[in-house]
Protein backbone atom coordinates (compact mmCIF):
# COMPACT_ATOMS: atom_id res chain seq x y z
CA UNK A 1 0.00 0.00 0.00
CA UNK A 2 1.48 3.31 -1.08
CA UNK A 3 0.78 6.49 0.82
CA UNK A 4 -1.12 8.71 -1.62
CA UNK A 5 -1.42 12.47 -1.22
CA UNK A 6 -5.08 12.72 -2.39
CA UNK A 7 -6.10 10.16 0.26
CA UNK A 8 -3.91 11.55 3.06
CA UNK A 9 -4.06 14.03 5.89
CA UNK A 10 -1.38 14.98 8.38
CA UNK A 11 -2.67 15.05 11.96
CA UNK A 12 -0.49 17.02 14.38
CA UNK A 13 -1.35 16.29 18.01
CA UNK A 14 -0.73 18.93 20.70
CA UNK A 15 2.66 20.49 19.85
CA UNK A 16 2.00 23.16 22.45
CA UNK A 17 4.54 25.76 23.52
CA UNK A 18 4.25 24.90 27.21
CA UNK A 19 4.44 21.15 26.58
CA UNK A 20 7.35 20.96 24.12
CA UNK A 21 10.13 21.89 26.62
CA UNK A 22 9.24 18.78 28.67
CA UNK A 23 9.35 16.47 25.65
CA UNK A 24 12.44 14.30 25.13
CA UNK A 25 14.19 15.83 22.07
CA UNK A 26 11.38 18.41 21.88
CA UNK A 27 13.19 20.77 19.46
CA UNK A 28 13.87 17.88 17.06
CA UNK A 29 10.24 16.73 17.24
CA UNK A 30 9.07 20.27 16.46
CA UNK A 31 11.53 20.60 13.57
CA UNK A 32 10.27 17.35 12.02
CA UNK A 33 6.64 18.41 12.48
CA UNK A 34 7.38 21.68 10.69
CA UNK A 35 9.17 19.86 7.85
CA UNK A 36 6.32 17.36 7.37
CA UNK A 37 3.62 20.05 7.54
CA UNK A 38 5.57 22.18 5.04
CA UNK A 39 5.79 19.25 2.63
CA UNK A 40 2.10 18.51 3.10
CA UNK A 41 1.28 22.14 2.32
CA UNK A 42 3.33 22.05 -0.89
CA UNK A 43 1.48 18.93 -2.03
CA UNK A 44 -2.04 20.00 -1.05
CA UNK A 45 -2.35 17.49 1.79
CA UNK A 46 -4.59 18.80 4.60
CA UNK A 47 -2.81 19.52 7.88
CA UNK A 48 -5.08 19.12 10.89
CA UNK A 49 -3.99 19.89 14.44
CA UNK A 50 -5.23 19.56 17.99
CA UNK A 51 -4.54 21.51 21.16
CA UNK A 52 -5.06 19.89 24.56
CA UNK A 53 -6.88 22.37 26.83
CA UNK A 54 -5.27 25.46 25.27
CA UNK A 55 -6.69 27.66 28.03
CA UNK A 56 -4.35 25.87 30.47
CA UNK A 57 -1.52 24.54 28.26
CA UNK A 58 -1.40 27.40 25.79
CA UNK A 59 -1.60 27.29 22.00
CA UNK A 60 0.41 25.16 19.60
CA UNK A 61 3.92 26.37 18.87
CA UNK A 62 3.66 29.19 16.29
CA UNK A 63 6.11 27.49 13.89
CA UNK A 64 3.66 24.62 13.41
CA UNK A 65 0.40 26.52 14.05
CA UNK A 66 0.92 28.67 10.94
CA UNK A 67 1.11 25.54 8.77
CA UNK A 68 -2.16 23.97 9.95
CA UNK A 69 -5.38 24.21 7.98
CA UNK A 70 -7.62 23.48 10.97
CA UNK A 71 -6.96 23.30 14.72
CA UNK A 72 -9.32 21.52 17.10
CA UNK A 73 -9.34 22.29 20.83
CA UNK A 74 -9.89 19.23 22.97
CA UNK A 75 -10.18 17.98 26.51
CA UNK A 76 -10.16 14.22 25.86
CA UNK A 77 -6.84 12.56 25.16
CA UNK A 78 -8.49 10.86 22.14
CA UNK A 79 -9.16 13.67 19.65
CA UNK A 80 -11.95 11.62 18.05
CA UNK A 81 -13.96 12.05 21.26
CA UNK A 82 -13.80 15.84 20.82
CA UNK A 83 -14.92 16.17 17.20
CA UNK A 84 -11.95 15.17 15.05
CA UNK A 85 -13.84 12.83 12.73
CA UNK A 86 -16.14 15.48 11.17
CA UNK A 87 -13.16 17.71 10.25
CA UNK A 88 -11.32 14.95 8.36
CA UNK A 89 -12.01 15.50 4.64
CA UNK A 90 -14.19 12.72 3.12
CA UNK A 91 -11.52 11.61 0.60
CA UNK A 92 -8.98 10.95 3.38
CA UNK A 93 -8.36 7.30 4.27
CA UNK A 94 -4.68 7.54 5.30
CA UNK A 95 -3.71 9.59 8.33
CA UNK A 96 -0.11 10.40 9.10
CA UNK A 97 -0.16 11.10 12.83
CA UNK A 98 2.50 12.86 14.88
CA UNK A 99 2.92 15.07 17.93
CA UNK A 100 2.86 14.88 21.71
CA UNK A 101 2.60 12.90 23.86
CA UNK A 102 3.02 9.70 21.91
CA UNK A 103 1.90 7.37 24.70
CA UNK A 104 -1.17 9.42 25.60
CA UNK A 105 -2.92 11.59 23.02
CA UNK A 106 -1.20 10.28 19.89
CA UNK A 107 -1.78 6.66 20.94
CA UNK A 108 -5.40 7.06 21.99
CA UNK A 109 -6.27 9.02 18.85
CA UNK A 110 -4.47 6.50 16.63
CA UNK A 111 -6.34 3.57 18.21
CA UNK A 112 -9.64 5.35 17.74
CA UNK A 113 -8.88 6.17 14.09
CA UNK A 114 -7.95 2.52 13.47
CA UNK A 115 -11.34 1.47 14.88
CA UNK A 116 -12.96 3.87 12.41
CA UNK A 117 -11.24 2.11 9.50
CA UNK A 118 -8.51 4.64 8.72
CA UNK A 119 -4.99 3.59 7.80
CA UNK A 120 -2.91 5.17 10.56
CA UNK A 121 0.75 5.95 9.93
CA UNK A 122 2.66 7.22 12.99
CA UNK A 123 5.55 9.46 11.93
CA UNK A 124 8.48 8.05 13.90
CA UNK A 125 10.74 11.09 14.05
CA UNK A 126 7.92 13.55 14.77
CA UNK A 127 6.37 11.95 17.85
CA UNK A 128 7.53 12.72 21.35
CA UNK A 129 6.94 11.95 25.00
CA UNK A 130 8.65 13.12 28.15
CA UNK A 131 10.43 9.76 28.32
CA UNK A 132 11.74 7.85 25.30
CA UNK A 133 10.55 4.61 26.92
CA UNK A 134 6.92 5.81 26.83
CA UNK A 135 7.26 6.89 23.18
CA UNK A 136 8.75 3.55 22.17
CA UNK A 137 6.09 1.56 24.03
CA UNK A 138 3.39 3.58 22.27
CA UNK A 139 4.88 2.74 18.87
CA UNK A 140 4.80 -0.95 19.81
CA UNK A 141 1.13 -0.73 20.82
CA UNK A 142 0.16 1.19 17.68
CA UNK A 143 1.97 -1.33 15.49
CA UNK A 144 0.30 -4.25 17.27
CA UNK A 145 -3.10 -2.60 16.73
CA UNK A 146 -2.48 -2.27 12.97
CA UNK A 147 -0.82 1.12 12.57
CA UNK A 148 2.12 1.30 10.16
CA UNK A 149 5.03 3.40 11.46
CA UNK A 150 6.69 5.54 8.78
CA UNK A 151 9.46 8.09 8.34
CA UNK A 152 9.26 11.56 6.87
CA UNK A 153 11.15 10.53 3.74
CA UNK A 154 8.87 7.55 3.13
CA UNK A 155 5.83 9.80 3.26
CA UNK A 156 7.34 12.61 1.19
CA UNK A 157 8.54 10.40 -1.66
CA UNK A 158 5.35 8.33 -1.76
CA UNK A 159 3.29 11.52 -1.92
CA UNK A 160 5.49 12.77 -4.78
CA UNK A 161 5.45 9.42 -6.68
CA UNK A 162 8.13 10.56 -9.18
CA UNK A 163 10.92 13.07 -9.70
CA UNK A 164 8.97 14.86 -12.45
CA UNK A 165 6.40 16.08 -9.90
CA UNK A 166 6.15 19.90 -10.12
CA UNK A 167 6.97 20.24 -6.39
CA UNK A 168 9.84 17.72 -6.39
CA UNK A 169 12.65 20.29 -6.03
CA UNK A 170 10.83 22.23 -3.29
CA UNK A 171 10.17 19.03 -1.33
CA UNK A 172 13.75 17.85 -1.88
CA UNK A 173 15.04 21.06 -0.22
CA UNK A 174 12.94 20.27 2.86
CA UNK A 175 13.94 16.60 2.97
CA UNK A 176 17.71 17.27 2.79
Amino acid sequence: MLIQAPQSALLVIDPQERLLPAIHDGPAVLAQLVRMASIAGLLGVPVLATEQMPDKLGPNHPEIARLCDKTLSKQHFDACADGLLPVIPPAVRQIIIAGCETHICVLQTALSLLRQGYTVLPLLEACGSRRALDRDAAFERMRAAGAIPVTLEMVAYEWLQHSAHPQFRAVLKLVK
